[in-house]
């Protein structure tokens, strides 16, 4: 089987042209992993850039690259034509037997709605219940999205919802579903390192500053609790997003907070420098008031941290079955301190069970091998692998 993976590539948006390799986000980079070890099939991931970039041909023994360079003007200002085009005409070369597009965020999910080929995309973000959230304005790059999102869900064969929560968001402008979980990097399935020596317990936060995601909300929890005299670091990690109101906020809030000893920055981390970070952490500290999925908390269980997080989105679904996790509604920062609190006070207990069932329910070759099984549902009986 030939299929075809329209995903973004990091580059484009880091606007690093000059790195020598492809670099797609955490759950589409899982996902090839999966499809590397299905040596059956063949696989081509397509991503669009505005600028010319050097990359190998192959990522992997069955898995092809190619970078299409797309006119600036070809972008989100006029309905991601450009990208259309020179997706439609890669994939006339390729002649895949499905294509399958990687989120609604950007270029791919309507790319795959216009392939000409069999087709399905992931949601990875549900873009129309964020900007409800942001209360975007008709124009704006949010606002947009959704109404891309939702004709591509209508034009496409069907979506693949990675938790309840997506699919209950779906399903209404879809016209089939199926619920398949995001992947977890392979990375983050390594042997776990001892904790090092330290004095403090830390508390770990990974994502870019946004107002959905309460990292200025948490960062004033923090201030209560080291204000009731408890002695903890609390670690964020990802962008600041300082060009906006809210990261500009954040980071003077932060600034404060370094000073006092009780939180610090990280920057952007690798997949690689996240599981370090983990790895030296005692908990996450994950508290959105939207999330499709919520692969860093898939993450930070499948190292066995401790994890307080929102009831929102996905993260029920992951944190199902594990020991002691706690979970609050999404304006609950009380019972969040609170909870904290309590486990600081304790001596920072870990959990117990978390990274087997991640690993079982998680692991790329797993999450690969149910796409493969929809695939061949998609194509008829007579289609073989």
């Amino acid at each position: 089987m030939r299929i075809a993976i329209l995903t973004t590539d990091k580059r484009e948006a880091d606007h690093d042209y000059a790195r020598p390799e492809p670099l797609a986000g955490h759950a589409p980079a899982a996902l090839l992993e999966g499809f590397a070890l299905l040596p059956e099939i063949e696989v081509h991931m397509v991503s669009c850039l505005k600028k010319p970039v050097n990359s190998p041909a192959k990522i992997a023994p069955n898995i092809f690259y190619h970078g299409l360079q797309v006119s600036p003007l070809g972008w989100m200002r006029t309905g991601y034509l450009g990208c259309i085009r020179a997706t439609r005409k890669k994939l006339r070369e390729i002649r895949p037997d499905i294509v399958h597009g990687q989120g609604t965020e950007r270029d791919c999910g309507i790319s795959a709605a216009f392939s000409g080929f069999p087709n399905v995309l992931t949601i990875h973000g549900n873009m129309k219940a964020i900007a409800e959230n942001f209360q975007s304005r008709p124009g704006s790059f949010h606002w947009l999205a959704a109404q891309l999102e939702t004709f591509a869900l209508k034009h496409v064969t069907g979506a693949f919802c990675n938790s309840a929560y997506t699919e209950k968001q779906v399903a209404p402008r879809a016209k089939k579903t199926w619920r398949v979980a995001n992947a977890i990097q392979a990375e983050f399935f390594r042997p776990i390192a001892p904790k090092p020596s330290r004095t403090r317990p830390v508390l770990l936060n990974a994502g870019t500053t946004l107002p959905y995601k309460q990292q200025l909300e948490l960062l004033g929890m923090a201030r209560q609790l080291h204000a009731r005299g408890l002695r903890f670091e609390f670690q964020f990690a990802g962008g600041l997003g300082t060009g906006t109101e809210y990261g500009a906020a954040f980071a003077r809030e932060l600034a404060q907070a370094e000073s006092a000893g009780y939180a610090r920055h990280l920057g952007l981390l690798s997949p690689a420098e996240l599981r370090n970070a983990m790895d030296a952490a005692d908990a996450l500290v994950h508290f959105p008031t939207e999330e499709a999925f919520g692969l860093v908390v898939a993450e930070a269980l499948a190292r066995n941290l401790k994890l307080f997080a929102a009831t929102t989105g996905g993260i029920v679904d992951i944190a199902e079955g594990v020991t002691d996790a706690e979970l609050f509604p999404a304006a609950d920062f009380v019972g969040l301190e609170n909870a904290i609190a309590r486990w600081l006070a304790a001596g920072c207990p870990g959990q117990s069970n978390a990274a087997g069932l991640m690993q079982a329910r998680y692991h790329p070759k797993i999450i690969a091998q149910r796409h493969l099984e929809i695939y061949l549902d998609i194509l008829g009986p007579q289609r073989k692998a």
